[in-house]
């Protein structure tokens, strides 16, 4: 594979950038993230967003650190590129409790808009505090773009040094870097759309859905965080006297 990329055009090594770039965005890591986040999102208008700005988060970590790595030579030790990924699992297990809460105070809640006489007490001004715990309102748009900046930070390492083993030419590699990341807002964006849409189909229909999608979701993220927080920790020896970290 490499060995063919270098005889290749600078046109087609950038298109094949652009492809590698949507490619990545189907990794698991990053489908779990986003998926978690469009799962409160009651519409494809609220979902859409939400992937192209997890691709300019990840675009923009990975111009910073990758673009370092290729033009000055950047090296990331062992330990560091294992406590970046460490961060990715963390949020992962944060993202995924914010779900699992949320879906909980909104049973709550419906549970008492339902019976209201159970709460004769309360005031208006309650049950509209109430209404806010909601995890299906619209995600601040800082999460999703904060989400693709941990991702892009933990992988761009990976992403640099292949392109360090292949691409000779400082500004061909950065522009090789750019492309890639337009690559992955375009499949996240893609990734995003097709999860959002049968989420507001189901929705037109029944009402209840999201409230259990949401704590589906959120527990996947939390088992799949605290399985990645395992591996490295232990498995790579994250807090051994050898880590073990290969970039991919």
């Amino acid at each position: 594979m490499l060995r063919s990329i270098t005889r290749m055009t600078p046109a087609a090594v950038l298109t094949l950038g652009f492809f590698l770039g949507m490619r990545h965005a189907t990794d698991s890591d990053h489908v779990v993230a986003i998926w978690t986040i469009v799962s409160r999102q009651r519409s494809l208008r609220a979902a859409a967003p939400i992937g192209v700005l997890w691709g300019l988060g990840h675009t923009l970590a990975l111009l910073l650190v990758g673009g370092a790595i290729v033009l000055f030579g950047l090296v990331i030790p062992p330990r560091l590129g294992l406590g970046l990924e460490l961060s990715v699992a963390v949020m992962l297990v944060l993202l995924g409790f914010v779900n699992v809460r949320g879906a909980f105070l909104n049973t709550v809640v419906a549970h008492a808009h339902d019976h209201p006489e159970l709460h004769a007490g309360g005031s208006s001004s309650s049950h509209r505090e109430s209404a806010n715990t909601n995890p299906t309102r619209r995600a601040p748009a800082m999460r999703p773009l904060l989400v693709g900046i941990v991702h892009g930070l933990a992988g761009s390492a990976a992403v640099a040094l292949l392109v360090l083993g292949t691409i000779q030419d400082a500004s061909y590699a950065m522009g090789y870097l750019a492309v890639f990341g337009v690559g992955t807002v375009a499949g996240m964006l893609l990734i995003t759309t097709a999860m959002a849409m049968p989420i507001a189909m189901t929705l037109r229909r029944f009402e209840g859905v999201q409230r259990g999608l949401a704590l589906a979701t959120g527990m996947a993220s939390v088992i799949f965080g605290a399985v990645l927080v395992y591996e490295l920790s232990f498995v790579h020896g994250l807090f051994g006297a050898h880590p073990r970290w290969t970039p991919e």
